[in-house]
């Protein structure tokens, strides 16, 4: 199974080397290859144990194969969005820097969970930075430049906590491995234990603000609706789907060392008071908005407090909803924004106000952006509304009576006023003048594998899933 994780490690880079110097038309087949053979090679790691590659360098564990899957599942249904994304009246070098920096990205991310070392976890968060903060910008406007700026600016002071975070906790080590040891997850989960307590709460600490960043957790989660709101579609889905997932991941590894130190209580806290802030503010925040994309922009925030809510109920079913839900967000935000692009490309405006009658002109996407709206809304038969159910389930069982309650009032905001303003914009009337038709069947499949998988995780997910979200549960307790 080794060879599956170099595999991992090379298709998306190689991908992207390859993207650069080929033509546009070549360029899309390959990411797509590369999106289905990293995908392909994700699955093939779900019913194995712990997998180790390069002498060490490179680990999968349960926890991290979760993450793997949200990644690549995001990385394969974009990869086809955009054969009918990218367009041939663009320029030929431009299209060629989008798909290089598309793969790149995807490989950055996927870096991330496979990486057996807190400092190399750093490094993959921060390259996603700077290639994401270009490919933002990538469309060459005013706005998408200033987000992008803004975006590089907050993330990279996150960024700069989240490694005072990681050397923190290495000199933390220090007291019982040595002056100089390598970090990586086994060992420093074997010696959690002798760590010095406070040196453990401040790693904590400056790695949810750091990491809490990239996640999208109020207050530091300021970039992410215009990031989201500019940059080119497939960007948006890879952003919200996978982007903010990994970033949790890597919340998750520093909680589950802290969890070894010095017990669950300080860091299910700390998750706590920053969960129900971005759960709260980004339902609140939904009803106000008039930009689709900052609509779903405004949604992921409210979902990744319900991330760091779960986690901090620290019953098992809750742990386990809220790894269902990571990989239930990820299909869902990737289907939504794809079917956001094709409305937006569709009637040439972001303004909600102006897209009117999605149902009736594009009559594939529009029900199908509806649906995964519902999805993210938390209704059946969707995996959103068994991974939240499983979280509120869980906050019950622990006694955790008055934030499970809350969660389901913010919830059920939220779920209003996605509907109101996406229910009128697929079902209202069109206006005069708007043509009939798909602006491309690969978008359409593309939404088409998302709501799938939604509804799979919502109905009956595989019995090799369900194993591994198990395990992977266990591993954090």
């Amino acid at each position: 199974m080794g060879g599956i994780l170099l595999v991992l490690g090379t298709v998306p880079l190689a991908s992207a080397l390859v993207c650069l110097w080929s033509s546009p038309l070549a360029g899309r087949s390959v990411t797509l290859l590369s999106g289905a053979v990293t995908f392909a090679g994700v699955l093939t790691l779900v019913p194995s144990g712990t997998t180790v590659a390069l002498s060490g360098w490179l680990r999968v564990d349960a926890l991290s194969e979760v993450f793997l899957g949200a990644v690549a599942f995001v990385y394969l249904a974009t990869a086809l969005f955009v054969l009918g994304y990218v367009r041939p009246e663009a320029s030929s070098r431009h299209r060629r820097r989008f798909l290089a920096g598309f793969n790149l990205f995807a490989w950055a991310m996927v870096m991330a969970p496979l990486v057996n070392s807190l400092a190399l976890l750093w490094v993959a968060v921060e390259i996603t930075t700077v290639v994401s903060a270009l490919l933002v910008a990538i469309d060459g406007t005013d706005a998408a430049a200033e987000a992008a700026w803004k975006y590089l600016l907050i993330a990279s002071i996150g960024l700069g906590l989240a490694l005072l975070a990681t050397v923190v906790l290495y000199q933390a080590g220090t007291s019982v491995l040595g002056s100089s040891y390598q970090a990586s997850v086994p060992m420093l989960l074997r010696s959690a234990s002798h760590f010095p307590a406070t040196a453990v709460r401040l790693s904590v600490v400056l790695a949810v603000l750091g990491y809490g960043t990239k996640m999208g957790l109020v207050p530091v989660h300021t970039w992410l609706p215009d990031a989201h709101a500019e940059a080119p579609t497939p960007v948006s889905a890879l952003l919200s789907g996978a982007l903010l997932a990994v970033s949790f991941y890597a919340i998750l590894r520093f909680y589950q060392i802290s969890v070894r130190a010095i017990g669950p209580a300080f860091g299910r806290e700390v998750l706590l008071g920053f969960g129900v802030a971005s759960l709260g503010l980004g339902a609140l925040l939904l009803a106000s908005q008039r930009d689709l994309k900052r609509l779903l922009a405004y949604s992921s925030v409210e979902h990744m407090g319900m991330l760091a809510i779960g986690t901090s109920f620290s019953a098992p079913i809750a742990t386990v909803g809220v790894l269902l839900h990571v990989l239930a967000h990820a299909a869902a935000k990737g289907t939504a924004f794809f079917g956001a692009g094709s409305v937006q490309q569709k009637f040439g405006s972001k303004d909600l106000a102006s897209m009117q009658g999605a149902a009736s002109v594009l009559p594939w996407t529009g029900p199908m952006l509806m649906a995964a709206v519902l999805g993210l809304s938390a209704l059946p038969p969707f995996g959103i509304f068994r991974s939240e159910l499983f979280i509120v389930e869980g906050g019950l069982r622990t006694g955790s009576d008055t934030v499970a309650a809350l969660v389901v009032v913010l919830v059920t905001l939220a779920t209003l006023a996605l509907s109101w303003f996406i229910g009128r914009t697929v079902l209202d009337d069109a206006p005069v003048g708007v043509r009939r038709g798909e602006s491309s069947a690969w978008m359409a499949a593309s939404m088409l594998l998302g709501l799938g998988a939604l509804v799979v995780l919502g109905v009956h997910p595989p019995a090799a899933l369900s194993h591994l979200l198990a395990r992977a549960a266990t591993e954090l307790r």
